[in-house]
C-alpha cells in the first residue's frame, strides 16, 4: 500500500472519533485479517521508534501463514513508526527554533541596551 495512502487512512481514523483504526478500515473495505495485522503492527512500529506507549504485537504463525495480516503489519508498522519518528523531529525542530528565536531576541536587547548607553 502506498504510504500515501496509508496517511490518509490514518487522517479518516483520526476524523472518525471514537471509531478505532481497526474499525475504521474494516469500513473501508480492508479484510479483517489486514486490519488486525494493521493494529499489531502500528503498536509495534510506535515502540520501535520509542515510544512509551506502543506495545510490540506480531502473531507470528499468522504473519508467515496469512498474506493479507503480514501485509497489514508491515503497513501499520511502517506508518506509525514514520509518523512518531517524524513527530518527534518536528518538536525538536520547534523547541530548537524557538531557543534559536530567544537567544536573536536576548542579543537584539543587549545590542540595544548598548546602543542606549551610547557603546
Amino acid at each position: 500500500m502506498a504510504p500515501r495512502a496509508i496517511c490518509i487512512l490514518i487522517l479518516f481514523a483520526a476524523l472518525a472519533g471514537c471509531e478505532t483504526t481497526h474499525q475504521t478500515l474494516i469500513a473501508q473495505g480492508y479484510p479483517p485479517a489486514y486490519a488486525d495485522g494493521f493494529d499489531d503492527g502500528c503498536g509495534s512500529g510506535r515502540q520501535a521508534a520509542g515510544a512509551i506507549t506502543g506495545e510490540f504485537r506480531k502473531n507470528v504463525s499468522r504473519y508467515l501463514d496469512d498474506r493479507q495480516y503480514t501485509l497489514g503489519w508491515d503497513d501499520g508498522f511502517q506508518q506509525c513508526q514514520t509518523q512518531y519518528v517524524s513527530r518527534e523531529r518536528q518538536r525538536y525542530d520547534e523547541q530548537r527554533n524557538s531557543d534559536r528565536d530567544r537567544d536573536w531576541e536576548q542579543q537584539k536587547d543587549r545590542a540595544l541596551s548598548r546602543a542606549l548607553r551610547g557603546d
